[in-house]
């Protein structure tokens, strides 16, 4: 099997869903349905009252501002226009910046200032998870579930050193709330979506605790069947998913905790970009923890924790579709991609006084990828699942860091950081040319060889490099004003080639790939200033920055390769906020992103266009509504065939303009309901940094994955 045939990554039917768990589902979401209407004529709400108001409004969010410098907060359970997020990436798209590669209804990838991959790091509760598909079918977000997450931070630029090696675009931690139970308490989160196209999503949360010990158990699951888009076309994009976590802590007193935790999940995607579809997303992680505060008078907090992530991926071109016998797959493939990443992090925390404040600590990570190609029972390949998995490949992080804070004086702040990695990759089963013969093409996950050797067979090897990478950001921020931050920051951190890069489907996996391809070095300047009085809320974060040995990979029909060139980038977010009029609320948000290929003089592709959104809302405390409109300019510059790992340009974009509704009522203190129409005016449009479409009989056959056409939905929150 080829790269490109072993590239595009299904969900055994065995694994899907109980038929039990399908009907209580169904049945929470009735439950749900009736209590809501059972609530709504038993009780109201003359007035609204501090008292009895649910932490979480009946409003929608349209899009998030920056809280403190370079900063962003999410609270992922409320409900977001576009229809509530049923991955990661689909939560993050509602941040200025943030745009998302579509490949069918789910698991797209997130890009943040037109940088995708590696640049922007994930982090899942405290640990790091990593996909196992070549191709990016499944990214770190494919495998998160907002809703099962208390808090959602995205960091901008290289400037924090906390969290593994540094994102040259952004950090985003996916986090928990800490638990602190002084008397025995328990909770109850419950919510239900329903949509266009089938789309039915159930989540349920339980905290309970008491001073000593305390639970966490959450669930979700998400399904959707083919949207289709303005013209009505449909589009190969089903998907349902599940997924459950669960943590029990021991809290002896105020200032120690130990928590083990553990989660699983799996699910399914078609995809409208790929020849082959994901049936199978298993994931499976534990983590232990350990914190232990107030050690002395200035050693404020000790953390530790270990983890253990494991991702089965599963891809093939029969379980949701059938194999086109006239295209580059006509027989019935499968490809079973693993990923097992281990890590571990001990960190402690001092503060002197009230103005100077530091964390240091080592942290590391070890992730590990195998492959099988085959078929389904009865392939002339052999069952895929009956066949040995073969390791393509080993990377291996260590990192020591140390970030501060100095309050120099009431209305000035120092922040810096430094971090060193060493880091490691082993390749397996690479090619190596034979003796006066030249290769021209490389080796696929599994040893099969997707390209022509010119005189014999190849023979394969192992090889391994390692680089020391140091990473650090200083960062000055100055209050003129009680209301007002102005900050200025510079940053630069070092990236080890990821595993997409070496590795993947789109790039030569010979030993000289392998060896030649250069760490990539960002240098960049962050400046931004924020206000916040009276009615207003505003914001401006913009960056500047060059790339040294910027990794670019170049598309091919049948293989492509990476290589390193120079490269500049520039843009930024602004948004503002202004109530005014009693309930009445108008925000907009700008956001701009600009790279240039220095070494090949042609701008830097997958970048995204200029974008705005303008917001209007209306909220008693009862009842909410508003509408949103995203405005995108058309896109220019582009390098047709080059991209990143995740996607190419494929030319040139025109602009677009979407209009979309929605409103919400608080029942109760126990009760809201929110409602939404995305897409109102049913408009046909793909984004600029969208794949291309692979033919398929009876789908839509456009350059680009087209978004979904108009998209009505429903969310009941229930809380108790």
């Amino acid at each position: 099997m080829s790269k490109l045939q072993s590239g595009h990554c299904a969900f055994p039917r065995e694994a899907q869903w109980p038929t039990l768990r399908l009907a209580l589902s169904h049945a929470m979401a009735w439950g749900l349905a009736g209590q809501v209407a059972t609530a709504a004529a038993a009780e109201t709400l003359t007035k609204p009252d501090a008292r009895t108001i649910p932490a979480l409004p009946a409003v929608v969010v349209t899009a998030a501002f920056q809280a403190s410098p370079l900063v962003v907060v999410l609270d992922p359970k409320a409900p977001v226009q576009p229809i509530p997020a049923s991955d990661g990436a689909d939560l993050l798209k509602t941040v200025p910046g943030f745009d998302v590669m579509r490949k069918g209804g789910s698991n797209g990838d997130p890009v943040f200032r037109g940088m995708a991959g590696s640049r922007l790091v994930i982090v899942m509760d405290g640990s790091l998870v990593t996909g196992g598909c070549p191709s990016r079918m499944d990214p770190p977000t494919a495998y998160i579930s907002p809703a099962l997450y208390d808090k959602v931070t995205i960091i901008k630029g290289p400037e924090t050193v906390l969290y593994g090696p540094v994102g040259s675009a952004g950090t985003v931690l996916f986090e928990r709330a800490m638990p602190d139970y002084r008397q025995p308490t328990a909770s109850v989160v419950a919510s239900t979506t329903a949509g266009s196209w089938g789309r039915n999503d159930q989540t349920v949360s339980f905290k309970g605790g008491t001073p000593l010990v305390y639970v966490d158990v959450d669930a979700n699951r998400t399904q959707s069947g083919d949207y289709r888009d303005g013209r009505g076309a449909r589009v190969h994009s089903s998907y349902r998913r599940w997924n459950a976590n669960a943590a029990i802590g021991w809290t002896p007193d105020r200032d120690t905790l130990l928590e083990l935790s553990a989660g699983t999940g799996n699910g399914q995607a078609a995809y409208a970009f790929s020849g082959m579809d994901g049936v199978q997303f298993l994931r499976q992680s534990q983590a232990l923890r350990f914190e232990k505060r107030h050690l002395s008078e200035h050693w404020s907090k000790l953390e530790a924790r270990i983890y253990h992530n494991h991702i089965d991926h599963v891809m093939d071109n029969y379980t949701l579709r059938h194999p086109d016998p006239h295209g580059m797959m006509p027989m019935a493939m499968a490809s079973d991609l693993g990923a097992d990443t281990n890590g571990g992090r001990l960190a402690a925390s001092f503060d002197w006084a009230d103005d100077l404040s530091l964390v240091t600590g080592l942290d590391a990570t070890s992730s590990r990828h195998d492959a099988r190609n085959g078929g389904p029972e009865g392939s002339m390949m052999g069952y895929y699942k009956s066949l040995p998995r073969v390791r393509d490949a080993r990377m291996n992080d260590i990192g020591g860091f140390v970030e501060g804070r100095w309050q120099i004086s009431p209305k000035d702040r120092l922040n810096a950081g430094v971090r060193l990695d060493l880091q490691s990759a082993r390749g397996y089963g690479m090619a190596l040319p034979p003796a006066g013969g030249m290769s021209m093409g490389s080796m696929t996950v599994s040893g099969i060889s997707s390209g022509m050797m010119s005189s014999q067979v190849a023979t394969t090897v192992s090889r391994d490099r390692r680089a020391r990478l140091p990473s650090g950001f200083v960062r000055y921020e100055h209050e003129p004003s009680r209301s007002q931050t102005l900050y200025v920051g510079f940053g630069h951190s070092e990236r080890f080639p990821d595993y997409w890069e070496l590795f993947g489907q789109h790039v030569g996996t010979t030993t000289a790939s392998f060896g030649s391809l250069r760490p990539e070095r960002t240098t960049q300047l962050d400046a931004g200033w924020q206000l916040q009085r009276g009615p207003w809320r505003a914001w401006v974060s913009a960056y500047a920055g060059r790339i040294s040995d910027f990794i670019l990979i170049h598309y091919g029909r049948s293989s492509g390769y990476a290589d390193n060139v120079t490269a500049s980038i520039a843009g930024g977010e602004a948004g503002a906020e202004y109530g005014f009029a009693p309930h009445w609320k108008a925000s907009a948000t700008l956001a701009y992103a600009w790279g240039e290929d220095e070494t090949e003089h042609r701008p830097l592709p997958q970048m995204t266009p200029l974008e705005s959104r303008l917001g209007l809302e209306w909220n008693d405390g009862r009842w909410s509504a508003g509408g949103l409109v995203r405005l995108v300019a058309r896109q220019d510059r582009v390098a047709i065939g080059e991209g990143n790992i995740v996607g190419q340009d494929l030319g040139r974009t025109g602009g677009f303009t979407v209009f979309s509704l929605h409103g919400g009522w608080r029942i109760s203190k126990t009760w809201n309901l929110t409602a939404g129409i995305d897409n109102l005016f049913n408009k046909t449009y793909a984004e600029h940094i969208s794949p291309s479409v692979v033919e398929e009989q009876g789908f839509t056959m456009s350059t680009r994955v087209n978004e979904p056409g108009r998209i009505e939905w429903l969310k009941a929150t229930m809380t108790l």
